[in-house]
Formats: C-alpha cells, structure tokens, sequence
C-alpha cells in the first residue's frame, strides 16, 4: 500500500517509498492532472487539488475514458484520479455551468440541458447521448443526481458502458428501507428492535420493554406531534408511561393502542466505509463519526471516531461487511448505524455510492476510494486485506456552505464569489472544491462551496488545524457558515466527544448567535481595530497625501480613539512604533505587531505572543470597518473611530 499525500502531510502505509519527496511527488501529480485546465486557473487548482499517486500501477489497464455523470466538487475529485490513472475523462453540464471548474478540468465536456437540474443532471436520455457522442466506455456517477438510480444503471448496461458502482441488485435491495432491514436481519446486522403489534395492558408493557431492553418508547399507534409518547428506563417508568401515554392517546386520537419500540438515547451517527470487490472480497475501511447534524445533514465528520473502542469498531465493521456481502456488493459503500451512550449499535441504512465525507476516510487510511471503485468496476479483485487498513492519526471534515448560519443554522444563499482563497497554503490541510473566484452559486444546486478537510497525528492536532484552516478561508460574495463550523469544533463538548445528532439545538437552543467574546477576546479584537485603523491611515498619509483631508494629523505620535463595538463604546489609546503598537484598553496595555499589509485579505496579527489571523471586510473613510474575528464578523458596520490628537 502506498503513500496518500495530502497538503504537506504524508500518510504512508508501506511500500513504495523514497522515489520522489513528498512536495515534488504532490507537485508534479498535480502537474499531470491540470494539463487542459486553462492557464489562469492552474495555480489555483495546483495546490488545493492534487491527492498525489497512490499505488497507482500504469500497467494495470482501466478504461480509456469515463463520464461523469455529476458537477462541482465530487466531478473535479473523479477526474482528479482519472488523470492520475492516465484515463481521459468527459464532463457534463448544464447551460448554467458551462464555465464552470469540473468543465475545465475534463478533457471533453458536453451539455447536457438548461439548469434545473430534472432537465440536465437527472435527464438520463440527455446522459446517454453524451455517453455514445464521446464514446466513454464507464460512467462514474458521484454522489447524489443518478448515483443510486437502479434505471440509469440499467440504460448503461444495455448499452455495454460500465457503471462505477456496485450492480443493480443492491442498488435496489438497499435503496428499500423495508428490504434492507429484511436483509439487515438475515445477515445478523443489528437492528432497531422493536414490538409491533399493540401492547394489551402494563403487565405485558413491562415484559415486552424487558425483551426489547431499556431505554424504550412508548407510543400512540395513531401518535404524532409528540403526544401519546413516554420514555421508559425501568418498569416503573413503563407502567405509568403506559398509562399517561394511553391516557393522551385516547383524549388526543380517540385510540388508546400503544406501541413500544427501542429508545436511542442520545444518538450518534456512526457509519463504516465498505469496499468490496467483484469476486467475493469485502473490506470495512473503519469508522466516520457523522453526528453533527442540521436537518438530518452533515455538517462536521471525522475518522475515527472518539466514541468507539476496538471491539466495537471491529463489530461495527464485521457486520457492515456481512450485509455487504450478503447483497455481493461490489464498490465503495457505506453502511450507517445509530450508536447510543452504552455503544449499543443499530442499522440505519445503506448507501450505495461514495459518500459526501470520503476524504476524511482517505486521510487515515492512505486510499484512493475512488481509484479503487474504478479497479472494481474494471473486474480487479481487492489488493488489501482487513489486516491491511490502517488508522493512522485523525481527519476531521467541514462541509462549508454558501449559508447563513443564523438562520435555522443555515439557509442558502445564492451570488458571486467576489474573493476566494483557499487555506491550502498550511500544513495538514485539503480542500476539495469546484469553485474559483468569479463563481456563482446558482439557486439550483446545492449551496455546498467546498469540503475543508484538516489531518492531525491525533484528534487535537486535527482539530487545532482545523480552526486555522477556517480563520485562514476567505470567502467574499455569499453568505457562509465558517462562523459555525469554528464555533462548534472549539464547543468544549465536541473538544471533550460528548455530541450526538441534536448537538445543534442543545448547544444552542435560540439558534446560532456567534462567537461570544471573553473579556480578553474583547480587548484584543478592540486593540487589532484599532491599530489596523491607525495602520491604515499613515498608510494614507504616505501614499495619498494631497488625494483627500488626512484623519490624522501628520504628526500624531499617540491616537485616542472612541470605537463601538456592538452597543458599547470603548475608548481606548493607541501609540506606534514602526509597525508595532501599543494600546491601552480598560487599563490593560496590550502590544499588537503585524506587517499590516492592507492590501491582503488576511492579516496575521501578534497580541501579546497570542497568534490571530483576522479578516478585514470593509474599511470606510469615516472608520467603520467589518472585521472578522474568530470566525464571527463581530462588527458589522458599528466601528466608529473619532481620533483626537497628542503630540
């Protein structure tokens, strides 16, 4: 097994070593990959999209060309890999996204139809014609659109064109709820378990609640909005849950007839990355931890998991590849379970197709899932063994999204990316994305702007990555969730691993407000506007000296300043010296030192020995500025500097 490099960090597993060093073998693959991609993109897509080789064997013959079958970041990633294995790739679009990355990034593209997407992405007879235009000789569909369409699989195989992902059989066996729980059952996965016939009195309450296990639901038959519902932790708790459950449900639905089923407490999210091959062999290539959630979608993942010991980790996996095998799953995969706080586990469901947080996989294993698909689809049989796969230090995933954050915990927000920049330039970090600036993000597809992944030795170098990742992430046009995704990786409880699936709404039960600042938080975001303010008017004084009436008197040598932040007014005192200063703020003197270049969209600043990076959105002449500071704009037009003078 060979190397996976990501950013600067090399993840290697065994094998082939030493030929190249790890920024030139990252360097030059990237190289390879963006030969089409016009000249004014290539830098930006040379180093924040190039996974490097990974046991790549150019003797192995695949296909000549693949379509995919999608758009945005999940294309650019498959042609990542296509080019990397020497396979020509066609990319598709809608009219909307003609000039778009993944477009530039193929060697073909074609138009498949107007933006919506029923007319473009999902229009299969539009697919097919593309598919027989460029005689592309397999179809690797993504996530989501066609992805886990048993008839589109159907079309391609009647047309002799391979689809990347496992056949039609358990496509459907596990696209039907009912059946894949069926099935779940018959490979011994575990499943929810529940009693799902009507419960006749207390007595048999208890004895059905004692089978099943506490804690358990109990229910009204005809429920909903919550009434008729009770959860019990021991007999007690059943017999007078049956009996005000019965009660409601009688006086609310007209029918007292109860049900009991297993209580999750406190869910996590839990899934296991499958991988399984024609010929029989399946892999589980560990855990992803899934549980922050906001309407039932990611927001935040990680591998491993902090929650899962070994044994569970192996039973989880175990089983997952039993179900796998048990419908001849043959492609990447991923089978879900609910965990709760005792590490029981419960099947949820599986999907079949390569998943939305499949890098934080890649990071810890050192494979390319996608090259794998591509192996498996040709007919090879898998090169590794369980014994094989690796957890080697930890990866954490934040879906950043064109959303405001503080409404509902993200609405979507559609414009142009005025600026965009990409953190790829520290250490441990990837971005995958489809975007570059000038981008729009259209009312049609999903608001998703990248997948900002960071990768650690262990779980707080990850996360600490993570945190200067989205400080360092300049997004300008749209409205973003950066705000959240920071708030939440430094929220005690997800630092400590105590999250399940409401993390959201018990964090923070009135929604998302916003970093709440402490008061040296405080006092360093007052001392940095404040230099930045007098920074920026020497640096007027120098460079437009007659172009309009200076703020400053030339020859100031200390700056009193009157600065509101929020609904409070602070005065506070600043003095320079060449590009250090130092600033008085509620009696405290704070040394603030930068190399304030205005003229860049991060300003890496020093107070006291603390390192911050802040972002400066707007400045106006009369002193108002947008700063964005830990990840939150905490002033929204509000800064007001009045300056008088001391010489």
């Amino acid at each position: 097994m060979a190397g996976l490099w990501v950013g600067a960090v090399a993840l290697v597993t065994a094998g082939r070593r030493g030929r190249l060093p790890p920024q030139q073998l990252m360097r030059s693959a990237a190289l390879r990959t963006l030969k089409h991609v016009p000249h004014y993109s290539r830098q930006h897509l040379l180093v924040s999209r190039g996974l490097g080789s990974v046991g790549y064997d150019p003797s192995e013959k695949t296909f000549d060309k693949i379509l995919i079958a999608n758009r945005g970041e999940i294309a650019c990633r498959v042609i990542k890999t296509c080019k990397k294995m020497g396979i020509k790739t066609v990319a598709i679009h809608s009219d909307a996204d003609a000039s778009s990355v993944h477009v530039k990034m193929a060697d073909e593209a074609v138009c498949v139809g107007p933006a919506p997407t029923s007319k473009s992405y999902l229009n299969m007879d539009a697919i097919m014609e593309a598919i027989k235009k460029t005689r592309a000789q397999a179809v690797h569909p993504g996530y989501g659109f066609l992805s886990e369409n048993k008839e589109f699989a159907k079309c391609l195989a009647a047309e002799d064109v391979i689809f990347i992902g496992p056949d039609t059989h358990a496509i459907q066996a596990m696209g039907d709820k009912i059946e894949s729980k069926l099935l779940a059952k018959k490979a011994n996965v575990n499943t929810i378990p529940g009693f799902d016939g009507v419960v006749k009195d207390a007595d048999e309450a208890v004895r059905i609640a004692r089978e099943i296990g506490y804690p358990v639901m109990i229910k009204a038959s005809a429920g909903g909005g919550g009434k008729g519902m009770r959860i019990a932790w021991d007999d007690e708790e059943t017999r007078d849950g049956f009996r005000f459950s019965s009660q409601e449900a009688a006086s609310s639905f007209g029918d007292d007839r109860l049900l009991i089923e297993k209580f999750i407490d406190n869910p996590r999210h839990i899934e296991i990355q499958v991988l399984g091959d024609k010929h029989g062999n399946a892999l589980w290539l560990n855990e992803r931890e899934c549980s922050i959630q906001r309407r039932n979608q990611k927001v935040v993942e990680e591998a491993p998991s902090i929650f899962l010991d070994p044994e569970t980790r192996r039973a989880m996996g175990e089983q997952a590849v039993a179900l796998a095998k048990a419908v001849k799953y043959s492609s990447a995969g991923t089978v879900e379970f609910l965990v709760d706080s005792k590490k029981n586990f419960y099947f949820l469901e599986m999907n079949t197709r390569l998943q939305v947080e499949h890098p934080v996989t890649e990071c810890i294993t050192g494979l390319d899932l996608v090259q794998e698909m591509i192996r498996v689809a040709k007919g090879y049989p898998l090169r590794h063994k369980q014994a094989d796969i690796p957890i080697n230090g930890w990866a954490v995933e934040c879906r950043v999204y064109a959303e405001d954050p503080y409404k509902s915990f993200g609405l979507p927000s559609v414009g142009r990316l005025s600026q965009y920049q990409e953190p790829i330039h520290l250490p441990g970090v990837r971005v995958d994305s489809g975007i570059q600036p000038g981008s729009d993000i259209s009312i049609y597809y999903d608001p998703m702007i990248s997948k900002l992944i960071t990768y650690g030795s262990d779980r707080t170098e990850a996360l600490k990555r993570m945190e200067d990742a989205l400080d360092n992430y300049v997004i300008r046009g749209v409205a973003h969730n950066i705000a959240l995704l920071r708030e939440v990786i430094i929220n005690s409880r997800f630092v400590k691993g105590d999250i399940n699936t409401k993390f959201l709404s018990d964090v923070y039960p009135d929604g998302f407000k916003g970093h709440t600042l402490t008061e040296n938080e405080r006092k360093q975001l007052l001392a940095i506007a404040s230099s930045l303010f007098v920074a920026s008017q020497l640096r007027a004084q120098r460079f437009q000296e007659h172009s309009r009436v200076p703020v400053v008197k030339l020859d100031t040598v200390k700056w009193e300043l009157s600065i509101k932040l929020h609904d409070e007014d602070y005065t506070v005192t600043a003095s320079n010296s060449g590009s250090a200063f130092s600033v008085e703020v509620d009696g405290s003197k704070l040394n603030v030192t930068s190399t304030w270049n205005l003229a860049s969209p991060l300003l890496s600043v020093n107070v006291d020995g603390t390192e911050r990076t802040v972002q400066c959105l707007s400045r106006e002449a009369g002193g108002s500025m947008n700063i964005q500071f830990l990840g939150t704009v905490m002033i929204r037009k509000l800064l007001e500097v009045m300056t008088n003078a001391d010489n």
